[in-house]
């Protein structure tokens, strides 16, 4: 299985738990503050069209780059406060927009960066920020709304993405970059992902579904269980991420 499988299999969860959805739900609130579950998708769609649009060659000059100002969070919420529209054509507009950026991704050139929000990523890794942040606002759609949302060992690529992060996230916060070893328990409860050096002199450990929503702030570190040892255990973990700010 490939990531873009992975992304694919994600989108169509989220697909099918959104397609049993009845008005008052995709009107109500979602776990991602001051959106409603219609809001998070419209977000979800307006973010794969950039995909479509920057793999095209176009870069980023119109959706998630047609704003100038603020930050990345206060542009992507202008967007969505100037794009609401019903739910069944939020719904379908998301629909079409994730199969022709899927399509996109896995026609691009592998090893061609392409731009994106914090600068060029391969295309591999544009799948890999797409599938976390589906599975993110999986999670805020699923939560107040009391519907299943198991973890999968598709969170191996948002583990993934959040150790690749770590020296981005710890620069951008005035720290030292420093190696870390991530040792988590996969979501079958009996293997294992290993992510960094093992002679890192810092590691974190615990649940992968813990770290991973850590990474994607849905979890605050204290709550985590996660256990940090090293000079630089602590910091990692309080700036985890998989996602530009």
């Amino acid at each position: 299985m490939t990531v873009f499988d992975d992304l694919a299999a994600e989108q169509d969860r989220l697909d099918h738990i959104l397609s049993g959805l009845d008005e008052a739900q995709w009107t109500s609130p979602s776990g991602a503050g001051g959106w409603t579950i219609a809001d998070v998708v419209l977000h979800l769609a307006q973010s794969e069209e950039s995909v479509v649009v920057t793999l095209s060659g176009r870069g980023l000059r119109t959706s998630l780059g047609a704003m100038t100002g603020g930050t990345v969070e206060e542009r992507v919420a202008e967007m969505v406060r100037a794009e609401r529209a019903a739910p069944e054509v939020v719904f379908g507009r998301w629909q079409r927009a994730r199969q022709s950026a899927l399509s996109a991704l896995r026609a691009a050139d592998p090893g061609q960066p392409v731009e994106w929000v914090t600068g060029p990523v391969k295309p591999a890794t544009l799948a890999t920020t797409r599938l976390a942040e589906h599975w993110a606002h999986g999670l805020d759609i699923t939560g107040p709304l009391g519907i299943g949302f198991p973890d999968t060992d598709r969170l191996r690529h948002v583990a993934w993405l959040a150790h690749r992060t770590l020296p981005y996230a710890m620069m951008l916060a005035g720290e030292q970059p420093a190696e870390v070893w991530c040792e988590l328990t996969a979501p079958d409860g009996g293997s294992a992902w290993q992510l960094g050096k093992p002679d890192a002199d810092s590691a974190i450990t615990g649940p992968a579904g813990a770290f991973c929503r850590v990474a994607v702030r849905r979890l605050d570190p204290a709550d985590s269980g996660l256990t940090v040892t090293g000079p630089h255990g602590g910091t990692a973990l309080r700036l985890l991420r998989t996602y530009a700010q």
